[in-house]
C-alpha cells in the first residue's frame, strides 16, 4: 500500500520533512538524488524550495517529482515531539 504525502515542508541542507495521510511525519533527504537527472534541475536551494504536493507525493515545478515509495522507504520516521504543536493533536 502505498502511503499518500499530504503535506511537504522544505528544510535546510535539502532535506523534506514528509506528512502522510496516517499521521505519519519522516524526513527523507534529497542530496543523493540531486546528482541525477532530473533531480540535478532542483540542485539549488532555490528551485528545491518550490516543493509542494500533488496526487500524494512531492513535486515541483517543470514536471519533476518523486515515487512516493521512494520517498516512504529511503526516509526516517521523525519521533512525535519533533512534530509543531498545531499537529500533536490526536
Amino acid at each position: 500500500m502505498v502511503m499518500d504525502v499530504v503535506h511537504v515542508s522544505v528544510l535546510p541542507d535539502f532535506l523534506l520533512r514528509l506528512d502522510y495521510a496516517n499521521g505519519e511525519q519522516r524526513q527523507f533527504d534529497m542530496k543523493p538524488l540531486l546528482q541525477m537527472s532530473p533531480w540535478d534541475r532542483i540542485a539549488s536551494p532555490a528551485h528545491f524550495e518550490k516543493a509542494t504536493v500533488d496526487y500524494g507525493t512531492v513535486v515541483w515545478p517543470g514536471n519533476i517529482d518523486i515515487a512516493p515509495e521512494t520517498l516512504y522507504a529511503d526516509s526516517t520516521p521523525l519521533p512525535r515531539s519533533s512534530r509543531p504543536a498545531d499537529l500533536r493533536r490526536a
